[in-house]
């Protein structure tokens, strides 16, 4: 009984420290878009705001999305670091059943396996709201991430997203904003 109290404190210890976010119970199963059309998709989105993830560590952050081939989409996500460097890196993103298009699998590393991103909302002009869900036995771990054309979103429009993932459970107090300031970010448009 002792050991596994002390993997059950090692694994909230870890858990704590990744600033992911982690529930107890399984990933909910929200509505995506429908009628997901990625070639309106692709192009340049700014990170408005986002539910925090180890591996993101900066501001600025943008997602540009190009075409690949059919059913997949070629992935660059940007962002500043706080020493002024640009950290990017480059993926795919694969539709994995074309009746549901707006249910993509994210891949950055070769032999790792994809993560979802599921884009639940999207007008392909001004917003896109994108989820991702993994279940890890009791545990899930959540991503979310508010997207938009420009570097800021208006507030009904923010209202609007918030709404729709507080609808499946998504505590949307815990998503942070990411610093798009025009001066602070001009590293990141050259």
């Amino acid at each position: 009984m002792k050991a596994m109290q002390v993997v059950f404190l090692t694994l909230l210890s870890v858990l704590a420290a990744s600033a992911q976010v982690f529930k107890f119970g399984k990933c909910p199963k929200p509505a995506v878009q429908a009628n997901f059309d990625a070639s309106q998709y692709i192009g340049k989105w700014y990170e408005i705001k986002k539910l925090p993830t180890f591996f993101q560590k900066g501001e600025c952050g943008t997602a540009t999305y190009s075409p690949k081939s059919a059913g997949v989409i070629g992935v660059l996500n940007s962002e500043l670091l706080d020493d002024g460097t640009i950290n990017s890196i480059v993926g795919s993103a694969k539709v994995q059943n074309p009746s549901e298009p707006a249910k993509l699998e994210v891949s950055f590393f070769e032999g790792t396996p994809p993560g979802p991103y599921w884009v639940l909302s999207s007008d392909y002009e001004g917003h896109a709201l994108v989820y991702g869900c993994v279940d890890y036995g009791l545990f899930r771990a959540e991503l979310s991430w508010i997207l938009s054309r420009e570097p800021t979103l208006p507030e009904e429009t923010l209202e609007e997203l918030h709404g729709i993932l507080s609808s499946v459970g998504i505590d949307v107090n815990k998503m942070v904003p990411t610093n798009q300031d025009e001066t602070y970010c001009s590293a990141m448009n050259q």
